[in-house]
């Protein structure tokens, strides 16, 4: 999104009398750039998950020192040296099962971004360990996509009860679009 597009997407927000007030507020958002590497974003992401950012980025640090994000370099890893690299269990099985989902190609990392938002969560649910929220998250963030909002996050849900109350959320995503990335961002800020 470039700067217009996202002076653009302020003003469409504006005129949500709630949405003007949060930009007032916080002030203009910079844009989100899209990751420079599909795959490694989303490994980066599923380590993310249900940690502090300081530990997530300490484990990101060394399966990257140990891996550099290779699907193949990952897949030859013994699930033991992922795990002593501080992923859990769980979080072993979906990396591994993100790299081979790329080496198979069942996933094409490379072209994933020229997807649209819906044909990209479904590549990506099958894998274990994604979820709607996670591909969500995906596409907002590593794929800087403009309109996107997850009912699967408490936080954005409680952000429309708190705001919106009794209002029908369909329609207020509605009158976000499409811009409803931007929208979410700013009721992640809000944190009411």
């Amino acid at each position: 999104m470039t700067l217009s597009e996202l002076d653009a997407a302020h003003l469409h927000l504006s005129r949500d009398p709630v949405m003007a007030g949060l930009i007032g507020l916080h002030g203009p958002l910079a844009p989100l750039p899209p990751a420079a590497d599909p795959l490694t974003a989303l490994v980066r992401a599923v380590l993310g998950q249900q940690l502090s950012v300081k530990a997530a980025a300490s484990i990101a640090a060394r399966l990257e020192a140990a891996t550099d994000y290779d699907p193949a370099r990952l897949l030859a890893m013994a699930p033991e040296d992922l795990r002593g690299l501080g992923l859990s269990w769980a979080k072993v099985r979906t990396v591994r099962a993100i790299s081979d989902a790329a080496l198979s190609g069942r996933v094409d990392f490379a072209h994933i971004g020229t997807l649209p938002d819906e044909e990209v969560v479904l590549a990506l649910l099958p894998l274990p360990g994604i979820g709607r929220w996670t591909a969500e998250m995906y596409l907002m963030f590593s794929l800087a996509r403009p309109d996107v909002f997850s009912f699967g996050d408490l936080g954005l849900r409680r952000g429309l009860e708190h705001f919106y109350p009794g209002q029908d959320a369909a329609e207020i995503l509605s009158r976000w679009s499409p811009h409803r990335t931007l929208a979410a961002r700013y009721l992640w800020l809000a944190r009411p």
